[in-house]
Parts: C-alpha cells; sequence; structure tokens
C-alpha cells in the first residue's frame, strides 16, 4: 500500500520526536515542515529527508500552497492549535491535532463542528487511548468480571519534577498564556474516564489551588535564580541544576526544551544562568494549581473521584474501578492491573508487559491508527467530535474550581453553543 504522506506544523518536542518518528517508515513519509526556530526547523529537514522547498516558517505559508500530503499532524503551541487546523481542514487535509485541542472553549466547539461535516480523518493526540495499558483495562471492564461498574477513584500523579518543569519554570506554568492545568494536564484523564466509563458526563464539581509555589514560600535570602547563592540548595528538592542534570528530565529532550543543540552538562548550565528553567520555583509568573480534585456524575450512573496533585515521588497515573461483583486496581506507570473477584475471592494480577517509551507505547499506537485509518481503516478512536466532551469537563471543572459551583454539563455546553452559533 502507498506511504500517507504527512506535513508537520511545529517542529517543537511532539512533531519532532514524539509522533511523526513512531509511525512505521514504511507507511508514512513526512515531506513538509512549518517551523518559525531555524534550528528546529533544520533538525526536522534532515531528520525526515525533507526538500528545503517544503521547509517553511510559518504555518500560513505551508497552508497557502497546494495540498502537498495526505495529513497534516499540528503540534503548535495551545493557543496556536485553532487556526491551522481549521486552515488544513479547509484544504483538504486529513487532521492529527496535539491535545489540548484550544483553550478556548468556543474553539473547542468549532472544532467539533469542523470536524463533523469534513470526510477526512480529525484525530486529538489522546494516546492513552493507543496504549496496551488502557485497552486491557476497557477489555476487562467491558467483559462484565467485574459486574457493573459503580465508582471510580483516579488519580494522576504529576511528580514534584515535573510540575517544577512544566507547571511552574515551563510553557504551561502560567494559565493566561497556554491553559488551565486541569485541561493541560489533565484532558488525557478527563478522555480515558469517558472511554472506560462508556457515557456522558452529567455534573461537575471541583476545587484545588496553587498553594505552594508561590512568592511568600520562598526561603530567606533566595534569590530570583538557582545558582545565583541560594541558601537552600543543597536541601532543595527543586533545585534546577540537580533537575536537568540528575532526573528524569535529563532524558526529554533538553536540546529542544532549552533551545541548545549541544546538551553537555557544562551547557545546560550556562542555559540555567539566562532561560526561564533556571529560576527559583518560588520567584516564577505561575498560576496554575499544584493539587485539584474533582467530583463526577455520569449519565449513566457511574460516579468518580478524581484527583491531580503535584506532590508525588512517580509521575503516573493510578485508578480503583469498584463494580458490583469486583474491583479493578491499576498502575498505569508500573502496568500492572489487578482483578479481584467478590464471587471466587480469587485476585489476578495482570503484567502488560515492559513499558513502553511514549505514553506507555500510545505515541507509537497513536500514530500507526491514524496511518491506517488515512488509509481506510477503521482504527481511529480519538476523533475530534469525541475528544470535544473530555476538553468540555475540563474547562467546566476549572469553572467550578474558580466559582464553587457545581456545573451541569449540558447547560454549560449549551451556552458555549449558542455563542457559536449566534
Amino acid at each position: 500500500m502507498k506511504p500517507v504522506t504527512a506535513v508537520i506544523i511545529g517542529g517543537g518536542l511532539r512533531g519532532y520526536a514524539a509522533y511523526a518518528p513512531k509511525a512505521n517508515p514504511c507507511t508514512l513519509k513526512i515531506v513538509g515542515v512549518a517551523e518559525p526556530v531555524d534550528y528546529k526547523r533544520e533538525m526536522c529537514r534532515e531528520r525526515f529527508d525533507i526538500a528545503p522547498e517544503n521547509c517553511f516558517v510559518g504555518y500560513e505559508e505551508l497552508l497557502s500552497q497546494p495540498k502537498m500530503a495526505d495529513l497534516a499532524i499540528i503540534c503548535t503551541n495551545d493557543r496556536m492549535h485553532y487556526e491551522p487546523a481549521r486552515m488544513a481542514v479547509e484544504k483538504g487535509y486529513h487532521v492529527l491535532l496535539e491535545k489540548p485541542i484550544s483553550p478556548d472553549a468556543e474553539e473547542i466547539y468549532k472544532i467539533g463542528q469542523l470536524a463533523e461535516k469534513s470526510d477526512k480523518v480529525f484525530s486529538i493526540c489522546h494516546v492513552l487511548r493507543y496504549t496496551k495499558f488502557y485497552t486491557k483495562l476497557k477489555e476487562i471492564l467491558d467483559s462484565g468480571r467485574i459486574g457493573r461498574l459503580v465508582h471510580m477513584i483516579q488519580s494522576e500523579n504529576v511528580a514534584y519534577w515535573h510540575q517544577a518543569h512544566s507547571f511552574v519554570r515551563g510553557n504551561w506554568r502560567n494559565s493566561k498564556e497556554t491553559s488551565p492545568m486541569i485541561l493541560a494536564k489533565c484532558c488525557h484523564d478527563m478522555d480515558i474516564l469517558v472511554y472506560l466509563i462508556g457515557s456522558k458526563c452529567k455534573t461537575i464539581a471541583s476545587m484545588g489551588d496553587l498553594t505552594f509555589f508561590k512568592k511568600e514560600n520562598a526561603p530567606e535570602g533566595a534569590p530570583a535564580r538557582c545558582l545565583d547563592g541560594c541558601p537552600v540548595y543543597d536541601s532543595c528538592p527543586y533545585c534546577a541544576p540537580k533537575l536537568y542534570l540528575h532526573s528524569a528530565l535529563r532524558d526529554w529532550g533538553l536540546e529542544n526544551l532549552f533551545d541548545i543543540p549541544d546538551t553537555s552538562d557544562e551547557n545546560i548550565i550556562k542555559a540555567l544562568q539566562t532561560n526561564q528553567y533556571g529560576r527559583c520555583v518560588f520567584q516564577c509568573d505561575n498560576d496554575v494549581v499544584d493539587h485539584q480534585t474533582i467530583s463526577m456524575d455520569f449519565e449513566n450512573g457511574v460516579t468518580v473521584s478524581f484527583t491531580m496533585c503535584a506532590f508525588t515521588n512517580e509521575n503516573t497515573r493510578v485508578m480503583r474501578l469498584m463494580g458490583t461483583h469486583g474491583e479493578i486496581v491499576g498502575d498505569f506507570d508500573n502496568n500492572t492491573i489487578k482483578v479481584h473477584d467478590f464471587v471466587t475471592d480469587n485476585v489476578e494480577e495482570i503484567t502488560i508487559g515492559p513499558a513502553a517509551l511514549g505514553h506507555g507505547g500510545g505515541d507509537a499506537g497513536l500514530m500507526n491508527a491514524v496511518v491506517s485509518a488515512v488509509q481506510g481503516a477503521d482504527t481511529n478512536k480519538s476523533s475530534a467530535q469525541e475528544s470535544v466532551q473530555s476538553h468540555m469537563m475540563a474547562l467546566a471543572a476549572e469553572k467550578s474550581r474558580v466559582t464553587g459551583k457545581t456545573i451541569v454539563m449540558d447547560e454549560f455546553v449549551a451556552e458555549i453553543a449558542s455563542r457559536c452559533n449566534k
């Protein structure tokens, strides 16, 4: 079968490393890129052997050309998703759009409408649906082994180092510039709840705050940067040099995060003296929460208690699914599922296999499924139309957190639809 051709719009960490390379190279060929940062654009050109004339600075320029590929992979910043997605659909591309769809409720709704009217594949990067772990969890639930699902407890353990990097110092630290954290980090969780439960959310209530990463909690005498003589340099778990030289963050593609092609220790230290990641975590311009809880009620009677917290060691998702005849306990990071049968009192322990890189193998699963869908197979598990629901849930949760009110989802969505359809 002829390979699917694609263009990358946004050649950062997601476009360059997380998605496009994970597809089978025999089935996907990258033929164009739009990326404003020169060296990132050049990295894409070299990695995917893209013709120089198909390398563009901006998405507007690429999408004003005659259609040059089957698929547009859009991995721009959160607030730059809607316009290239709209233009790509109108140009006749199949679309794979990085999550979140948008931080703007009206743009999310409009994307759902665009996708519904289009005859092309329009998929959102809800990679968890494509992992072996959640596929197995869904299979067990649908088999009826634990009877009727009644309640779920899900915890998004962000990890202290991930919070410091992405949501205090990093690109998703300020909701006015990107998205509320519950959308940026947890639209994945909202989506997987919808996937597992198989029903629409009816009501949603949320509480949470930014409690710790604030100026008033800075140690006495702490400078604006960790490398400027911090008095608690040795005892602070959020010390930037420690995190970027000796933690999991070292493997996150620092050449893209720091905009430096050479990530030697010397260059990382040099970058931390001037870039945003070298700042004291108590003296940044962050405003997103560091802990939040959500209570949800679904139309089929299932209730959910969800927690997101920065102050964990592991960066994982853990869950407990409670049914009338049994219970499931899952740990995504450790790839383990336990099924307890109330009738026999047996406990089956399932190990999915060694954890795959890229969201537990979800990145590769997503890419191969989308490529197959473009070729005509029924493999798209994360259509934009369905993904709109999880995004609306996240925005409703944020509204509830801010206002202190329980949100009725039908009313929340209807209000957005009325604004869009005026």
